[in-house]
């Protein structure tokens, strides 16, 4: 595992490995995108002017939806981690999808509450059709193509991922 340390302000989003190995991710409160060395040893540079990305119309109408990573879906639809009400002790925490032409919501995912999942973020789509969300000590898996849950695949006290990686064995 790499740790990049404390960089002051950072406030990252979801993030992506580019074509050419770095590591790219939003920084919300710059409204910039980072691109940051894979070994994550040294501060990323503006991809983007800082305050270039603006802040656009919402395309969703869903009071129980808090973005915190969106990822689009092998069918084209959008799919967001979100806990609601953020940040407070009792949050539930969900995967919801939507349509993008209309942004109705097609359906919800969501972790069986004796799991103890907490605090998603990073959203990432694997083999097998497996939808893969990472949050406080677990990541967590459910079958996109039915929507059940599949369970923990990792558990790691202390996990508190923005994002996630999977590496082909």
């Amino acid at each position: 595992m790499r740790d990049s340390g404390r960089i002051a302000g950072l406030d990252p989003g979801g993030a992506e490995f580019g074509p050419d190995g770095r590591y790219y991710l939003t920084a919300r409160r710059q409204r910039t995108i980072l691109a940051m060395p894979a070994a994550l040893d040294a501060e990323g540079d503006d991809l983007l002017p800082e305050a270039i990305v603006p802040f656009t119309p919402r395309l969703v109408t869903d009071r129980e939806l808090s973005p915190l990573d969106l990822k689009l879906a092998p069918d084209g639809n959008i799919v967001e981690a979100s806990e609601w009400p953020l940040g407070a002790a009792d949050a539930v925490p969900s995967v919801r999808e939507y349509d993008p032409i209309t942004g109705q919501l097609v359906r919800v995912f969501a972790p069986e509450p004796s799991v103890g999942f907490r605090r998603p973020r990073g959203l990432r789509f694997g083999p097998g059709g497996r939808l893969y969300c990472v949050g406080e000590d677990h990541v967590v898996a459910f079958d996109f193509r039915t929507g059940s849950f599949i369970g923990p695949v990792v558990h790691l006290a202390r996990l508190n991922g923005q994002s996630l990686v999977l590496w082909p064995r």
